[in-house]
This record gives C-alpha cells, sequence and structure tokens, in this order.
C-alpha cells in the first residue's frame, strides 16, 4: 500500500465536506491529485472518475471507496484520500455510508500495482471486527492515524525503508494536516518555489496574488523548512518535497489550498 502511505506523507488527505455529496467530494480529491507535478498538464482526473462510477460502483463496503481514472500513457501511480465526517451515501455492498475515499490515478503502466494495492487494502479490511470503526472516528488526524494502523497492519513484511517513511509521516503530522475550511471552496494550486543563499525567492504558480504574496515574505524558504508549511492571504501552502541543487539552490515542491474564490490565472 505504498500510494496510499505516500498519500498520507504528502499531506493529500483531507476533511471533505459535510454535504454527503458525493460527486462534490470525488471532484475535490481529483483536484488535488491533477495539481501534482507529475500528472500530465490537462489531465481530466475529475472527468475520468466520474466516467469510471457511472460504469460501476467503486466502493469496497467497511465504510471504503476506492474509486480511480486510467490514463493511456506511463507514469507514477498516486492517490489522494479524503475523510467524510458525515458519511457519503455511495450505495456500497453492505449499506453503510463510505467515510473513506481513497482515489487514485492508474497509468498504463501501472495496473498491476494498483490492483496490488487494492487487494491489500481489501484483505486488511477483512480482518477488521468492527465493521462501524470509520464511523467512530471525530477528527482528521485520528482518521490518519487508523489509515497508518491499517498499512501497518497489511505491511507486517515491509521492509526498512517503508517503517522509516511510517515514522517520518508521524513526525510530520502536524506539519500536513490540513483544516476542513480550507476545502469550503477547494481552490487548489500547485506551487514551486526556488530557494537559495543570497537568492530572492523565486514563486512559479497560476495565482499572481498567491505568487506575489509568497515573494514578498521574509525568511520564505525559512518558513517552509522548519515547519513544512504556512499561512499567507487565506491560503495554506504545504511543503511536498524539496529537490537540492547546486550552490545551495533547493527546489520547494508545494500545494497551496484556499477557501476564497480563485481569480483567474495570470496572463
Amino acid at each position: 500500500m505504498n500510494s496510499l502511505l505516500e498519500a498520507l506523507q504528502e499531506g493529500r488527505m483531507v476533511e471533505l465536506p459535510d454535504d454527503r455529496n458525493k460527486d462534490r467530494a470525488l471532484t475535490i480529491l481529483a483536484n488535488l491529485i491533477e495539481a501534482i507535478p507529475s500528472v500530465p498538464a490537462g489531465t481530466d482526473v475529475a472527468g475520468a472518475v466520474m466516467a469510471r462510477e457511472s460504469a460501476g460502483n467503486t466502493a469496497l463496503g467497511k465504510g471504503w471507496a476506492c474509486p480511480h481514472a486510467r490514463l493511456g500513457n506511463e507514469g507514477d501511480l498516486v492517490c489522494a484520500v479524503g475523510w467524510s465526517p458525515a458519511g457519503i451515501e455511495y450505495a456500497s455492498p453492505d449499506g453503510r455510508p463510505v467515510r473513506i475515499v481513497a482515489m487514485y490515478l492508474v497509468p498504463l503502466n501501472q495496473k498491476n500495482v494498483y490492483l496490488r494495492e487494492i487487494s491489500g487494502i481489501a484483505k486488511v479490511m477483512q480482518t477488521q471486527p468492527d465493521d462501524a470503526m470509520w464511523a467512530n472516528i471525530r477528527d482528521l488526524t485520528q482518521a490518519r492515524n487508523a489509515i497508518l494502523d491499517m498499512i501497518t497492519a497489511g505491511s507486517a513484511s515491509a521492509g526498512p525503508e517503508a517503517r522509516a517513511r511510517m515514522i517520518r509521516l508521524e513526525a510530520r503530522q502536524a506539519a500536513v494536516e490540513l483544516p476542513a475550511v480550507a476545502l469550503a471552496g477547494w481552490t487548489i494550486q500547485a506551487v514551486t518555489i526556488v530557494a537559495g543563499p543570497a537568492l530572492k525567492p523565486v514563486v512559479l504558480s497560476q495565482h499572481q496574488e498567491l505568487t506575489s504574496r509568497l515573494e514578498a515574505m521574509p525568511d520564505l524558504a525559512g518558513v517552509l523548512s522548519r515547519q513544512g508549511f504556512l499561512d499567507v492571504g487565506g491560503w495554506r501552502v504545504l511543503s511536498r518535497g524539496t529537490t537540492p541543487y547546486s550552490s545551495e539552490r533547493v527546489v520547494f515542491d508545494c500545494l497551496a489550498v484556499s477557501n476564497t474564490p480563485s481569480r483567474p490565472p495570470a496572463t
């Protein structure tokens, strides 16, 4: 269940709105996936997921659903996870509302990897004695920890690298947490920040105001390095990873989420 773990580690688990609206929940998660830099530009994840749902229900039972979209090209298997406090009516085989929605984007070369991951989820769920455990969760942190426990249970043979990733996830839990209010308008932007000694940070995004605010922030790179996120002008900016380059320059791969209406992209 590496893609599921990666979604938790990189902050791609969010609290879904309380309106029980399945289409809205799927669109939010699809937008999160579309914002991942490795996903080809213009990929209509939402449209592909909706088409797949109309062809067949992806609820697994016991409060889980795993909608997915397939790509015709090669790439990485990616996942985004949503927790629904109220539960979503999903026509599940056991009649229970869905509380956890794990959405996957499945490239052509990842079909077998995806099937193994879903099989692993289903296998662990069969061992859970309490069908209603997900209904008893009260906040996003509890939901994330419950999924992490599930991954651990399903990865008894996991190697040192997988266990280390789980430990790192627990250590940075507070840094990646995304509050529900940030999804009210579900405006999501991918952001790249280039920083280095004696270099004014360069911010690359499709949102002009967000770009300007970030470039005006003092110690932008330092804040992201220390706490993994920052809040500016109604946006929460999450650092999903860094890549070091020569001359001590660092590229931050970020995701920005806001509950305010989005302005047209800069031209």
